[in-house]
């Protein structure tokens, strides 16, 4: 029986080279000379520190062109509240959005049950697999989570048939 996995992953070595790079061009920018502007990374969470929240804006949209460049998804990023840290030093934390929560599982699940296509969906863990009896069906659920779906970048993966 042919089926399918949603999930929501991110690529850790391109997000690696992606930070690598954002904290590269902070250290050769003019307008970050003598700041301590900088991006850290953590298993499932971004660390972005800067002078004032002006710069910190710019840390972010430097990381966020990186990651397009490199093909990791911007839409995995969860903005924190800005923090002031010691004097007049802001941080803010971006955690990684990696899995499918049970919100969200339950709404593809709905979302592929109210398509009245013969498909089941199940919430296994952080992924939702769904079957069906041809493979057409399955392209046509997954076309239909992709055109419901924008917000979470999601990933269609160890298709069977």
């Amino acid at each position: 029986m042919p089926s399918f996995d949603v999930v929501s992953e991110v690529n850790r070595v391109e997000l690696h080279n992606a930070v690598d790079q954002a904290n590269k061009e902070i250290a050769n920018r003019f307008d970050f000379k003598g700041s301590d502007a900088r991006v850290e990374l953590a298993e499932k969470l971004l660390t972005l520190y800067a002078d004032d929240e002006f710069k910190l804006g710019q840390v972010y949209d430097l990381l966020t062109a990186r990651m397009g460049k490199r093909g990791v998804d911007v839409r995995l990023l969860d903005r924190g509240r800005i923090e002031s840290v010691s004097g007049n030093k802001v941080r803010q934390e971006c955690a990684l959005r990696v899995g499918i929560d049970q919100e969200l599982g339950r709404k593809i699940v709905r979302l592929v049950k109210d398509g009245k296509l013969k498909v089941q969906a199940s919430i296994q863990g952080d992924a939702v697999r769904v079957s069906g009896a041809k493979k057409d069906l399955l392209q046509q659920v997954m076309a239909a989570i992709r055109k419901a779906i924008t917000d979470v970048p999601l990933q269609f993966g160890n298709f069977r048939d």
